[in-house]
């Protein structure tokens, strides 16, 4: 079983920053993109950053100079950081990790964490 766990996110004004961690734990063997998606109230869920395993970035046009994705590997952790934080990033934001969970086959599976509140506001 695979488990991840978010934490960091909260209220904070505009112009502020937050730090969001998830952590992976459980069984697996591999783990390859990670990414952080965050969905607004009556809006779809939108990729806002992904890191592949070899470190390349990816980042949504509305955070891009503002937003960093990083992973510690060895923590199975990735991470955002979010600085000059605007109003329209107020959102639920979720990561995202794919993973090999088998030595025995080499199918990916997606997995979830169960989101973190990120209010932005005065």
């Amino acid at each position: 079983q695979v488990q991840l766990v978010e934490s960091g996110g909260g209220l904070v004004q505009p112009g502020g920053s937050l730090r969001l961690s998830c952590a992976a734990s459980g069984s697996f063997v591999t783990i390859y993109d990670m990414g952080w998606y965050r969905q607004a109230p009556g809006k779809q869920r939108e990729l806002v950053a992904e890191i592949t395993s070899g470190g390349s970035t990816n980042y949504v046009d509305s955070v891009k100079g503002r937003f960093s994705i990083s992973r510690d590997n060895a923590k199975n952790t990735v991470y955002l950081q979010m600085n000059t934080l605007k109003t329209e990033d107020t959102a639920v934001y979720y990561c995202k990790m794919t993973m090999r969970r088998f030595a025995t086959t080499p199918s990916r599976y997606d997995y979830w964490g169960q989101g973190t509140q990120v209010t932005v506001s005065s």
